[in-house]
Formats: structure tokens, sequence, C-alpha cells
């Protein structure tokens, strides 16, 4: 009985070998694609990144029914499920490159900005994210050298991209399509064409349904925007599909490494929430993704792939920081800084000197008594300064007081960069109290801002309500430690060291509250957010592999995935001078 069955399924196998060989070969020579110059005798790997999936959430989403196939992967022992810890930022690009080129510094928001040039850096303009990954590569091979990349940030050395920001200038995956050659393409899927369409018109109606409740539903959370239906459509049906769809050509051309990025879940739990029925139908819709590429790899043996499903980041709920307190982040700190301000004319006119910072210091002894005593010591800081140098505008004009109005705030989920522009680089805590007497108290006590970080004579200074943390060589805390109410103190204070370190990281670090109830104070609109500390965005998983012996107790930034990955190269990983994963 057992050498019959045994024959069905080598006959079965057979019937679907032919299948995908016909039927992706007439599309593969269609769209000009060759097939991998990499020997398929060696593994290949699929990662299929769900973007802004946390691990508890996962659980969640399997126990109530919404991912049947990666449910269907663990029970059948396919494959192992583990959390990991992603690191500071909890952002897209920080966390792909330091998985694809094991190289994430300077990278300390999903937003930031450069004093020296004056320019503002989002992650999603492709020639920002395209130089960024120039800077980070440099020495390394990417993990998707001689693969493809789908739907990401960076690339990692791909061969062919498909709505990749990086990819500006590489071989695309329709550039040798032309005309009726898309038809072509899809009259081969016909029943995918069909997909794409009743999704499209189904995305369509729940979305004029939502539009139509919330105009007799006080308080109901609104789609997008006036072009929401459009988006939702092009992001979770149309996205999704081509992805898909490139990733079996992939499997058929036997392309060494896949990469793809399914982001609908991340979109709608920012707008929506975690639990809801958009996130969560999201989430339904990438499982049966992740289903047909998994049958694919499974049926068409052409190369033996790995199969990777993990999360770049988890969501943590949020209450937006304007919706409690009526402002904004900016806004909040404009008030304190035209409130007060004492030497705003004196300092901005010209250039101080020894006789009138000795003045200085006699009105910040004046208004000492009027503060609490956390921001007296920070006064008191700010004489040490001023006492040392006598003068804070250095005669090589790297001071101008006239910009003390000029500040950036960049506001990343629960995490926000602060930039001071009356000088080019990063200020120390005593210098920013010495110009701004009352802004850090003031942030320090707001119940939305939990923690305010800085820098102080090259030492990592962590205030919280209670208590301050100062790390350098040594760790002194004075008070109580503000990082008690996070899961992994010691781990929070290595990663904001580290974001601290960076060359563009703000001179003041602000996070949210993290709050009793599991939620987390944001400085976006958004009803789940990531970016900072505090909750599930800390803790994406990862799917991989049963065989393999992964110790994932000893990754604390996606970086330390990346050997993981180099080991599938042609050569290992040599360019990192560690040794790879066996076969």
């Amino acid at each position: 009985m057992t050498w019959f069955i045994k024959r069905i399924v080598d006959i079965f196998n057979a019937l679907a070998n032919f299948y995908y060989s016909r039927k992706y070969a007439a599309i593969a020579e269609r769209m000009g694609l060759e097939e991998s110059q990499v020997s398929t005798q060696k593994r290949g790997f699929i990662i299929v990144q769900i973007d802004g999936l946390a691990y508890d959430h996962l659980l969640e989403a399997m126990a109530k029914g919404y991912t049947p196939h990666m449910k269907r992967l663990l029970e059948k022992k396919a494959l192992k499920l583990a959390c990991w810890r992603c690191g500071l930022p909890s952002t897209t690009p920080a966390v792909q490159a330091g998985i694809m080129f094991g190289d994430n510094f300077d990278i300390p928001a999903y937003r930031w900005y450069e004093k020296e040039t004056n320019t503002s850096v989002v992650c999603k303009l492709p020639g920002l994210v395209k130089a960024m990954q120039d800077r980070i590569s440099r020495g390394r091979r990417g993990i998707l050298w001689g693969g493809s990349s789908y739907v990401n940030m960076f690339d990692g050395d791909a061969r062919l991209s498909l709505f990749t920001l990086s990819a500006i200038n590489s071989q695309r995956f329709f550039e040798n399509v032309r005309g009726m050659g898309f038809l072509l393409l899809f009259l081969l899927s016909p029943l995918r064409v069909l997909r794409v369409i009743l999704l499209s018109v189904w995305e369509y109606l729940i979305d004029l349904s939502k539009r139509f409740v919330a105009l007799f539903v006080p308080g109901y959370h609104r789609p997008f925007s006036v072009l929401s239906p459009f988006l939702q459509i092009i992001i979770n049906v149309v996205f999704r599909e081509i992805q898909t769809f490139a990733c079996l050509i992939d499997i058929y051309r036997g392309m060494p490494a896949i990469y793809t990025n399914y982001y609908s879940y991340d979109e709608a739990a920012h707008h929506f929430g975690i639990g809801s029925p958009e996130a969560l139908r999201a989430l339904r819709g990438i499982d049966k993704q992740i289903k047909q590429i998994d049958r694919m790899r499974i049926q068409y043996r052409k190369r033996h792939y790995d199969l990777y499903i993990l999360s770049d980041h988890g969501l943590t709920p949020s209450i937006p920081f304007h919706k409690i307190y009526g402002r904004s982040l900016g806004q909040y700190i404009a008030e304190q800084i035209g409130e007060g301000v004492f030497t705003d004319e004196r300092w901005g006119e010209e250039r101080p000197s020894a006789a009138k910072a000795r003045f200085l210091l006699e009105e910040l002894r004046g208004i000492e008594n009027r503060l609490s005593k956390r921001g007296a010591r920070l006064l008191r800081a700010a004489y040490r300064f001023v006492d040392k140098r006598l003068v804070l505008d250095s005669e090589d004009g790297s001071w101008d007081l006239s910009k003390r109005g000029d500040i950036v705030v960049r506001n990343s989920g629960s995490l926000s960069h602060i930039y001071f522009n009356i000088t080019t680089r990063q200020m120390n805590l005593s210098e920013i109290a010495l110009i701004y007497p009352s802004l850090l108290n003031r942030l320090v006590e707001h119940e939305g801002i939990g923690l305010v970080v800085g820098r102080e004579e090259g030492e990592t200074v962590i205030v919280g309500k209670d208590g301050t943390l100062t790390l350098n060589e040594k760790v002194e805390v004075r008070g109580r430690n503000p990082l008690l109410s996070l899961p992994e103190p010691d781990l929070a204070a290595s990663q904001l060291r580290q974001l601290a370190s960076f060359p563009h990281s703000g001179d003041l670090i602000i996070f949210g509250t993290w709050r009793k109830d599991g939620t987390v104070i944001c400085f976006e609109d958004q009803m789940a957010s990531h970016g900072g500390l505090g909750g599930p965005q800390d803790y994406p998983f990862i799917m991989y592999p049963r065989e393999l012996n992964l110790d994932l107790g000893k990754v604390t930034n996606a970086r330390d995935l990346y050997s993981h990955f180099a080991a599938y190269l042609p050569g290992g990983n040599e360019a990192t001078g560690q040794q790879g994963n066996k076969e």
C-alpha cells in the first residue's frame, strides 16, 4: 500500500512539473526573462515578509483562523515559529538594511533631518533610498545577489526588481513586455485575472459601505481619503497579485534568492487598528498568497528552496498625541520655546562675551527656584558647561542664535527626533538647557512623553519621570531606572545608546509613553504604530525550516540575521569573515 501511494505521489509531481514547465516557460519567454545563471544545485531561499505583523498578533490571528496555511505549516512541522528582536528603530528601512546588508548604521528612523545640509530624509523617495543603500552596502554583498526583490525598500543586490525603491537603473520585471504582451501574460493565467477583477470590485464595495456608515455613525473611522478605493485596490489586490505572480515565475526560473514584502496588513493596521476587520482581511489575503508560493516551491523542484516567513517589526496599539492633548508634539515644543525665553533677543543680536556669559549664569540661578528638582539639575549642568567655555558662541561661527526658533521635528510613530538649527552639530543636553531653559523640564514632565534621550560629553542620558540613566563605560542610575517598565531594560539601554550615537539622530530623541493598558502614545495619526519602544512593535516573528538551528535568542538587531542568509550566496558569506550554514 505504501509503495502504491508513493507511486501516485510521484506521478502527481511529474504532472505538476510538466504543467508548470509549459505554463511558466511561455510566460518567461514572452517576458524575455532568462533562467538563473547561478547553479540550481545550490539551495536557494524565499523570504516572504508580512510588514508590521508582531509575533503575538500572529498567534492571535492563527487562533482566530485568519492564517490557515501558516498554521498548517507549523502543524505539519514544515516550519518553526519564533519571536525575535528587530532592534531600534523598529522600522522597515532599518530592518531591511540589516537583513540584506548586515548594516543599518545611521538609519535613525523612517524620517529624519540632516542639519549640516538642511536635508529632510523620508524613506519613500527612490533617490534617497538608493543613496542609503550605496552607503550601507560598501564592502558587502547583499543577500539577494543574482536573485529578485519585490516591493522592498532595498534590493539587496538583486538582479531583478519590482516596486523596489532603491532599484534605480537595474533590470525591471516587466521591462521587456510591451503592448499586447501584457494581455498574453494575463490570458496565460485566466484564474488570476478573474480573481483580480472580483477582489477589486469587492474592495471597492467594502470601501463605499464604510464611507456610507461614517456619514451616520459619529466617531466611525473613515477610510484613507477620497482616492481611498483605488488606493486600497492597488495595495490589497493589484500589487499583491503581481508580486505573487513574479515569485511563481522566479521559482520556475530557479532564481537563487527571492524576497517579497506584503505590506497591506501594515497599512490597514496603522489606519484602522491591529484587530480591525480591515487588517485581518488583509492578513487572510496574504496567507493565500503564501499558500500559492509554497505550493509552487514544493511541486516544482528545479531548485530546492528554504522558505522563510517573517515580519520586519510589529505594531503596538497607539493613541495619537494630538488627539489627547489637542496639539502636535511640534506645536507643544513651540509653545514652550515661546514662553519664558528671556535671552532670545539678547543672544540673537550679537555674540556674547565672557561678561555676558557670566551674566547669563546669574539669570539662570534666578530661575532655578521656579523649576523642579530635575529642571534644576539640568540647569546646574548648564552652569558647568558655561563655566568651562565662558562663551557659548565660539569664534568659529558654529553657533547662530538668530536661529534659536528654527527647530525641526521628525516623527516616526512613537519615536521623534528634535533638531535645533542654531548649530549644525549635535547638541549636548546642557547646551539645550542653556538656550531653552524650561524646555527639557516640560518635555520630561509631560504625561504623553515617556523618555527624553540626549547626550552629554559623549555619554548617553536617558531621562524619565522618576529618574535618569546615564550610559558610558559604566551605568549610572539616579532615582528610578526609566527603562524598568520595558520587558528587557538592559537591551533597551544598549539600543538607545546606539541610536543616540548615530550622526543624524536628533539633538533630543523623544519616545511616547508606554501605558499600562498596553497602548503607546504616538506622534502620528495612527491607531497602531511602530518605530520606538514599547509593546509588540519591538517583537516581530520568523518562521523558518525546522531542520535549521537558528539561535534567535542572540538576535537583538536585524543585522544579526545577515550572516545566516549570506551563507546561501555562492562562496558563502566570505566577505563578512563569518562561517556560513551547511546546506
